[in-house]
């Protein structure tokens, strides 16, 4: 894995030693920056289901003013720590060992944030559930913008309460669908 864009473009991440961490293709996570573009640059970023943190560690690089990243399991986290040492990114991240349901007491007190990253493991309907909660709080700002990446044939709403879908585009196997409070029609 490497990273695609910004400040840190080229570096390598360390790659998980387990096959519970499927980390996001490097194809996709470029075709991602390249539609949220400019919205990156200073923006508060929540990486959801983090794994290695090669969302939020692509997001710092290209400018992201901080990054928070949740993840549970233990072997994910150890990767994704080093990841943030090694290319000296600590003082810009946040990490919660938690549960995505259980941190978002704390990413409420921690947000809003600008651009949210869903990308949960898939088959187990993770993404569909944390697009409810998202949709029932106040993490997202008013003017974000929310990505999760599901299996092609993982089904989503077109709406999550104010949540409504803006857009989705599909690189293989993945899926990448974008959610905007109500009333924005279209990614900028």
């Amino acid at each position: 894995m490497r990273i695609s864009g910004g400040r840190l473009r080229g570096r390598t991440l360390k790659d998980p030693t387990t096959r519970a961490i499927r980390p996001m293709r490097d194809a996709v996570r470029l075709a991602l920056f390249n539609i949220w573009g400019g919205q990156v640059d200073g923006c508060a970023f929540l990486d959801l289901f983090a794994g290695t943190g090669s969302v939020g560690i692509e997001a710092l690089s290209r400018g992201a003013r901080r990054a928070t990243f949740v993840e549970q399991l233990p072997q994910a986290l150890k990767v994704l720590n080093e990841n943030l040492r090694t290319l000296e990114l600590v003082s810009q991240s946040d990490v919660i060992s938690s549960d995505v349901f259980t941190a978002f007491d704390r990413l409420s007190a921690l947000g809003p944030f600008d651009l949210i990253f869903v990308g949960p493991p898939y088959g187990k309907a993770l993404a569909d559930q944390t697009l409810q909660a998202l949709s029932a709080g106040a993490i997202l700002a008013a003017d974000g913008c929310l990505a999760a990446e599901v299996f092609r044939k993982e089904h989503l709403q077109k709406r999550y309460g104010r949540l409504a879908q803006a857009r989705s585009r599909q690189y293989g196997d993945n899926l990448l669908v974008f959610y905007r409070w109500q009333g924005e029609s279209e990614v900028r």
